[in-house]
């Protein structure tokens, strides 16, 4: 079996307000499509897909490989990128203010790629990126 692209993904939620405000609160644009199923089909596709293990989910947005107990522990996560390094921190910053758990400020990765971290309500692990050669493609475009 081939796929070429991941065609939807979004998370399974239990609190439909909290999680319609929070995913709006991110940028995205949401519509209701039947009763309580609300969805965005206007944001670009995936340029990544990858299993990510929670030991090393862990590490890196929290220094050490064992998850918080006094967190849940996220079943996927997701990145959305901003279109700068420096948008990250603005943009997490808007979040925490919003009164969204932010779990790591923005910081540059060794690989380059800045980074900041949330937990959704449903408990997904929400990444804001800046990752620099997912740019570069748009900018030889130009």
């Amino acid at each position: 079996m081939k796929f070429g692209f991941v065609a939807g993904f979004g998370p399974i939620v239990r609190d439909v307000a909290g999680s319609k405000q929070f995913w709006s609160d991110a940028g995205f644009a949401l519509s209701e499509i039947a009763p309580d199923y609300y969805g965005d089909d206007e944001k670009g596709g995936v340029k990544a897909f990858a299993l990510w293990p929670l030991s090393q989910a862990a590490e890196n947005t929290f220094g050490t490989t064992d998850w918080p107990t006094d967190l849940p522990v996220p079943q996927a996560w997701i990145e959305l990128d901003v279109d700068s390094a420096d948008a990250v921190g603005r943009a997490a910053a808007d979040m925490a203010a919003q009164g969204h758990q932010l779990i790591r400020e923005a910081r540059e990765e060794p690989w380059k790629q800045t980074t900041a971290r949330l937990l959704s309500p449903e408990g997904l692990l929400v990444g804001i990126s800046y990752t620099p050669w997912m740019h570069k493609e748009e900018s030889s475009n130009d």
